[in-house]
């Protein structure tokens, strides 16, 4: 897919993307495991990246053929992870993303965040790094019925922009993220995160390594 000509929406995911949590997402999920008594391999946690909480713990009942109930399982993690970002001072947000959000943001280009995290953890980062006034629209993930790689997401994303598709991008750092934007048929940027573990981008339209490269695009 070529790069729109006029980009008037920018349709952002929030981990590996805006702020650096997939470290204590990891932390959390792998605490929540060994409290299952359950041996997660890396294939097996690669799957879950990009996808909502719910979708992660359902496809680990099924593997495992765990009687615990999914719902009790993202509460068991959300726990923990509110905990690591609660009590982690070094947390941050992805470097140079603040600067292109308000650049994007003076430019007049509509941003929407659309994200597999809970909305209480949107909220808790927003709230944290200042990000409320920038943002047109937030979406959870967790509110909808599919997750990614489910286009659902971007779709409805692309219609609370009330802008075309051809006129929207996406910016993803997961595979389930990418498909999910490309079967939505919007423009998808790949943001190669070093700490996005097993994430290939090979289905990103484009790849990018520092968001300073948005600048030089079209905009």
């Amino acid at each position: 897919m070529k790069i729109p000509k006029e980009i008037k929406c920018v349709i952002f995911d929030m981990d590996g993307v805006i702020i650096d949590s997939e470290e204590i997402h990891k932390k959390a999920y792998y605490q929540t495991f060994t409290a299952l008594n359950v041996d997660v391999s890396k294939e097996l946690y690669k799957s879950f990246t990009g996808s909502s909480t719910l979708n992660a713990f359902q496809k680990l009942v099924a593997h495992f053929n765990l009687e615990n109930k999914p719902e009790d399982l993202v509460l068991d993690k959300r726990a923990r992870y509110v905990n690591f970002f609660e009590n982690d001072p070094n947390l941050s947000l992805v470097s140079g993303v603040k600067e292109i959000i308000q650049y994007f943001y003076d430019q007049g280009i509509t941003l929407i965040l659309a994200s597999s995290s809970a909305m209480v953890n949107i909220n808790r980062v927003f709230k944290r790094f200042g990000l409320e006034k920038y943002f047109t629209a937030k979406i959870s993930g967790a509110d909808l019925k599919a997750s990614k790689p489910h286009p659902e997401i971007f779709n409805k994303a692309a219609l609370l922009s009330k802008i075309p598709k051809e006129k929207c991008v996406v910016i993803e750092d997961s595979d389930n993220g990418i498909k999910a934007a490309n079967d939505a048929n919007i423009f998808v940027f790949g943001y190669a995160n070093i700490l996005s573990e097993g994430q290939t981008l090979a289905n990103a339209d484009a790849i990018i390594h520092d968001f300073s490269e948005l600048k030089n695009v079209v905009f």
